[in-house]
């Protein structure tokens, strides 16, 4: 039996949520009570700045401003409402306790300007999390400053740099391969870094023979995203390694995919020198939900001395406070700490999980993935035959030859009231179909998705121009995504 569609949330027509065309002269939301205090001539108290004319902002009514901002909101797809197959941004669920940790009024009010001495609880935060962190990955030393995944790049590759100075030996050239994740690139040029492309072999892996022949003493570093963007593991990483530190270079690991790693290996154990985390991934806020990231960058002791400053120490006194004394370090990269928020809710996650719940939910990513990659062979190609780790990506090999490409099923997907997977990512797999249900997901959820992955199936081969036409259920139809990023319209003009 086909997977029926979920319905709209609502049915109201498109233009009903243009709050614009609802605006009638002298209508308003608000009434005040009349003055107790003399009128100010607000010209002569704000000169240029007075303005009289509100130009074409909208005269509603309350409800009908409650109304707008009501109805937009449901018009979004969110994590609360399904499952977000996003593959590589891990888009999970977010643990509501950890936003009511973050938001008690001695962490959410505290000011980055208090003196040490009455932060205690918000520097134990910064430490405890460092420790964990450091734990989990194996690692030596680490910084919470970078904001993001790809700042945390650019962090580590500065620590890098800074390195292969202190060596009298800058180097030139950053390997990176054709399975890494896309900020790879443009980070190690960023830097300074002549990128040089490393090919995947058959396997979907880094060919360990064309890393001997390509390392040499001009290159200062390998990055490596591992589980890569095919989600599969690079199983010989520690060959990997030894072939980088034969020849004096460093190991960098995107640690963006650490969530099909974390409580069951340690990347600082199979040799890795520099990695950096994504919080908002790996330990809780989905990607891109609605607040900053942060991107934490670990490393072995030999890149300790060049990490941001200021790191926070314990005191004699007992106290925890900040250290800025470290002169080969590359300075700061955030202002003040870091993304204070992010901290408190990772820790959070973490704490909440401990151990074994941490090896839990990695064990469960993986298995979810799995479980839709068994679901959809045969229906979707599987251009890898190498075992999936928290992420599958398919092709659309078998349904291009009825004209119908990733980017149509993702859109006819919408119809059954899924978010998107990633599509045509990878760029290692043409027509990719990127697939992360994360640990969150239920076994019911995943049947409800693959059902409609496999109705689409059928409707290629049955009925292609419907899903080339998708979505159908949406209150826009499809855009002409070209011409929107080339000629954005950005805001509401009056006609």
């Amino acid at each position: 039996m086909k997977h029926i569609p979920r319905k709209a949330t609502t049915h109201v027509n498109q233009n009903e949520g243009l709050i614009f065309e609802k605006s009638s002269a002298g209508k308003a939301a608000w009434r005040l009570p009349p003055l107790d205090v003399p009128e100010v001539d607000t010209a002569k108290l704000l000169g240029a700045a007075d303005r009289k004319d509100l130009g074409h902002m909208p005269e509603v009514s309350e409800i009908e401003i409650i109304r707008h901002f009501t109805r937009l909101s449901t018009w979004n797809y969110a994590i609360d409402l399904g499952m977000y197959p996003l593959g590589s941004c891990t888009m999970k669920y977010n643990p509501r306790v950890n936003e009511v940790v973050s938001r008690l009024d001695g962490l959410a009010n505290g000011h980055p300007y208090q003196p040490e001495k009455i932060s205690q609880g918000a520097l134990r935060i910064l430490k405890t999390l460092s420790d964990c962190l450091i734990e989990i990955t194996g690692m030596d030393a680490i910084t919470l400053q970078p904001a993001a995944g790809a700042h945390g790049e650019f962090t580590g590759l500065l620590l890098v740099r800074a390195y292969h100075q202190s060596k009298g030996h800058a180097r030139k050239k950053i390997l990176i391969p054709d399975s890494a994740h896309g900020t790879n690139p443009a980070t190690a040029a960023t830097v300074g870094y002549a990128v040089e492309n490393l090919k995947s072999n058959p396997q979907g892996m880094v060919d360990v023979a064309a890393l001997a022949s390509q390392m040499n003493e001009d290159v200062a570093a390998l990055m490596l995203t591992n589980p890569n963007t095919l989600g599969v593991f690079e199983h010989e990483i520690h060959k990997i390694a030894d072939i980088m530190h034969a020849k004096g270079g460093l190991l960098y690991m995107d640690g963006a995919n650490m969530n099909a790693l974390v409580g069951k290996v340690r990347p600082g154990d199979f040799g890795v020198d520099v990695m950096h985390l994504n919080l908002h991934k790996t330990f809780s806020t989905p990607h891109g939900g609605g607040g900053p990231g942060s991107g934490p960058v670990a490393v072995k002791k030999i890149l300790e001395p060049y990490l941001p400053t200021p790191v926070v120490i314990a005191k004699s006194d007992g106290t925890l406070g900040f250290e800025y004394d470290r002169p080969q370090s590359v300075g700061r990269v955030r202002a003040f700490y870091g993304n204070f928020g992010m901290f408190v809710r990772a820790l959070a996650y973490t704490l909440a999980n401990g151990p074994d719940g941490l090896r839990q939910t990695t064990e469960d990513a993986v298995l979810n993935a799995n479980y839709i990659r068994k679901g959809l062979e045969g229906v979707y190609d599987l251009p890898y035959p190498t075992p999936s780790m928290h992420e599958v990506v398919f092709s659309d090999k078998l349904q291009a030859k009825k004209g119908v490409k990733t980017m149509d099923i993702a859109k006819r997907l919408i119809d059954y009231g899924f978010h998107p997977y990633t599509t045509a990512f990878p760029l290692i797999v043409p027509g990719a179909l990127m697939i992360e249900p994360t640990e969150s997901e239920s076994k019911e959820e995943m049947d409800l998705f693959i059902d409609a992955m496999k109705s689409i199936a059928e409707e290629v081969e049955e009925d292609p121009e419907m899903v080339l036409a998708a979505p159908h259920t949406t209150r826009v139809s499809r855009l002409d995504e070209v011409a929107a990023a080339r000629k954005p319209v950005l805001r509401w003009k009056p006609s």
